[in-house]
C-alpha cells in the first residue's frame, strides 16, 4: 500500500546547497564595464602588445604558407600557386641522398654532445657561484663569464680562427709546454672540429645561461638554509638537498626546450668555423639547407629538409614534455 501525502502537507523540495545562482545581467554589465575600464587604463601597454602580435603574425605565421613548396617543384620565376605538385619526392630524395647519413651523424653528434656537456655546466656554475660570499668577486666572475655572449659569432669565429692557426696562441702555448712537437692546424683537421664547436659554444654561453639559474636560486627561502645549517649540513649538502630541488622546475623547463632544439647545431657558429678541409665533420642540416637552397637554388628540396627537421623537433619536444611531466610533474603544457 503506497503512502499518500496528507492533505495540506507541503511537497518535499530539496535544495542543493552547492547550487549557486548565476550572475544577473546587471552583474555581467558591471563586470564588462570594469574590464573595459581596466583595458583603457592599460591602453599604452595593450598597444605595445598588439604591435608585437602583429609583427609575429606578419613575419612568423603568414610566411608559413611557403611550407607547401616542400611538396612542389618551385621555380623562382613562377609563383607558388603555379608550381607543380610533386608530393613526397623531395623527402625521398633526401633520405636516399649519400649525404643523409653524414648530415644526420654530424647534426646529432654535435647537438647531443652540446646537450649532455653544455646543459649541466651552467647549473653547476650557478651553484658554485651562488656560494661565493664576496659580492664584488661574484659580480666580477659573472660579468667576465657572460661577456662573450654579447659578441657575435663573426667576431668570436675570427678570434678562434686566429688562435687555432698553426702560428696561433694555442700552438705556441702547447709547444712551450712540450705537449706537441709541431704545430697543428686544428680547423683543418675534421677530428678536432666537434670539440672546437662544443668548447667554444660553452665558452660563449656558459655565463649567460647561468643567469636564469641564479635568478631561480635567489628565490629559495633563506630559512631553509638556516635550518639546514642548524642541522649540521655542509655547503655541498645544501646544494644537493635544498638548492637543486628548489630549482627543479626551472631545470625541467629549460631541458624540454633544449630537447626541442636538439637538431639546431647553431648555424652561425658552424658557418664561421667550417671550411672545405673539415666539411666531413661540419656538414649539418642547417648548412645542408643553406647550400641546397641559397647556393644551388633548389628551394623546394631545401624546404623539404627544413620541414623534416621541424617535424622531428616537435616530436622530440612533445616526448620530452610528457616524460618530464611524469617524472616531476613539470611541463610546458
Amino acid at each position: 500500500m503506497q503512502n499518500t501525502p496528507q492533505a495540506g502537507a507541503l511537497p518535499d523540495i530539496s535544495i542543493d546547497p552547492a547550487a549557486k545562482p548565476g550572475p544577473s545581467p546587471e552583474d555581467k554589465r558591471q563586470a564588462r564595464k570594469q574590464w573595459l575600464k581596466k583595458l583603457y587604463s592599460q591602453r599604452h601597454l595593450q598597444i605595445m602588445a598588439l604591435l608585437g602580435v602583429a609583427w609575429m603574425f606578419v613575419f612568423n605565421y603568414i610566411p608559413m604558407y611557403g611550407i607547401i613548396i616542400a611538396f612542389k617543384e618551385f621555380n623562382i620565376i613562377k609563383s607558388i600557386s603555379e608550381a607543380p605538385w610533386v608530393g613526397l619526392d623531395h623527402f625521398r630524395e633526401f633520405f636516399s641522398n649519400d649525404d643523409f647519413a653524414v648530415v644526420m651523424k654530424n647534426t646529432l653528434g654535435i647537438s647531443l654532445l652540446k646537450l649532455f656537456i653544455g646543459f649541466p655546466l651552467p647549473i653547476i656554475f650557478a651553484l658554485f657561484l651562488n656560494e661565493v660570499r664576496s659580492v664584488r668577486y661574484k659580480r666580477t666572475i659573472q660579468t667576465i663569464s657572460y661577456l662573450p655572449h654579447f659578441l657575435s659569432w663573426v667576431i668570436l669565429g675570427g678570434i678562434l680562427i686566429t688562435w687555432l692557426s698553426d702560428v696561433g696562441v694555442i700552438n705556441k702555448l702547447l709547444l712551450a709546454l712540450n705537449l706537441i712537437n709541431e704545430p697543428i692546424t686544428y680547423l683543418a683537421e675534421p677530428q678536432y672540429f666537434w670539440g672546437i664547436v662544443i668548447a667554444s659554444d660553452i665558452w660563449k654561453e656558459l655565463g649567460w645561461s647561468a643567469i636564469i639559474y641564479l635568478a631561480a636560486i635567489a628565490s629559495v627561502s633563506p630559512e631553509m638554509y638556516e635550518a639546514a645549517t642548524i642541522d649540521g649540513a655542509g655547503r655541498f649538502q645544501k646544494m644537493w638537498y635544498i638548492t637543486l630541488p628548489s630549482i627543479k622546475a626551472t631545470i625541467s623547463i629549460l631541458f624540454i626546450l633544449a630537447i626541442g632544439g636538439v637538431l639546431n647545431s647553431n648555424f652561425d657558429q658552424i658557418l664561421v668555423l667550417r671550411n672545405p678541409l673539415n666539411e666531413s665533420a661540419s656538414n649539418v642540416i642547417d648548412i645542408f639547407v643553406y647550400h641546397t637552397g641559397l647556393q644551388n637554388g633548389r628551394y623546394s628540396y631545401a624546404q623539404a629538409v627544413a620541414l623534416f627537421k621541424s617535424v622531428i623537433a616537435i616530436i622530440l619536444l612533445l616526448i620530452a614534455n610528457r616524460v618530464t611531466k611524469k617524472l616531476n610533474d613539470t611541463s610546458l603544457f
